[in-house]
């Protein structure tokens, strides 16, 4: 993957300035990558925009609950 094709990686405004401990997020139109901010040499986690929406979906949920 050439640096043109690099996926902008993203954390939560909630995570700390620190910069661990944080879940990064890297939005592609085929795909949504998911990796650990502590470390980035792991291969991230892709999922389709639809399976992460639904978890999107199901985690604000979650967190109404209580």
């Amino acid at each position: 993957m050439s640096t043109i094709d690099e996926p902008h990686w993203f954390r939560s405004s909630y995570s700390g300035s620190e910069g661990d401990n944080c879940v990064e997020v890297a939005v592609r139109p085929e795909a949504v990558h998911i990796r650990d901010s502590k470390d980035k040499r792991i291969r991230p986690l892709v999922v389709t925009p639809t399976a992460w929406a639904a978890f999107a979906t199901l985690a604000a949920s979650a967190s109404l609950d209580g």
